[in-house]
């Protein structure tokens, strides 16, 4: 069981997700882990983010990964993850049950290892019509009630559907629309590393 962590302790977060997380066609230092970073020191919070974010992966390969992802740093302790997956689900049209059941795995791994979680939220597509909508829109909610999670709804509030805070494809964040991702879960964020330091 990992050991409380005083104040001054750097604390480590996996940012564990898909192309959002991991800075599709941004450079190096853009994406959504490093900025992190930097706004945490920016508020003397002492953190290291971890991007483990893979483009194109789906919640069932976010399972799949996940204890690779764990120990690719055997030596050093996760102490927080930042689950970001599903959207890929949706776009794809997977079975929301599906994607539900891979969420629900990768949230009992970790918390059978006491590893805290911030559960990002994601929408269904408006394209993919009411029925499907509702399922897939209901499943985040329901488990950050069900497993008590730290919740943000919507990983790209603010950004989604704006042109200016896209790539070219409309659907992944630039340098700015990160910058917004960043600021609007930092409090989300600080809550996560708040359950961090008084675990047990």
């Amino acid at each position: 069981m990992p050991l409380r962590l005083a104040a001054a302790d750097t604390v480590r977060i996996l940012a564990f997700g898909d192309s959002l997380t991991a800075g599709y066609q941004l450079p190096p230092g853009a994406d959504f882990a490093s900025r992190l970073e930097a706004a945490l020191a920016t508020n003397d919070t002492a953190a290291e983010v971890i991007n483990g974010g893979v483009s194109g992966d789906t919640a069932t390969a976010g399972l799949a990964r996940l204890d690779w992802s764990l120990n690719a740093s055997a030596d050093e302790q996760v102490d927080g993850v930042i689950l970001e997956l599903g959207a890929n689900d949706a776009l794809r049209g997977i079975d929301p049950a599906i994607t539900k059941e891979a969420l629900v795995g990768i949230i009992e791994t970790l918390a059978d290892k006491n590893i805290p979680v911030l559960l990002a939220g994601m929408l269904a597509p408006p394209n993919m019509g009411e029925a499907y909508g509702a399922a897939f829109n209901a499943i985040y909610p329901d488990l950050a009630r069900r497993y008590d999670v730290v919740f943000y709804p919507f990983f790209l509030d603010g950004v989604a559907a704006q042109p200016d805070l896209n790539l070219s494809d409309g659907m992944h964040p630039n340098e700015a629309g990160i910058d917004v991702i960043v600021a609007n879960i930092l409090p989300s964020v600080e809550a996560l590393i708040a359950r961090i330091r008084d675990r047990q």
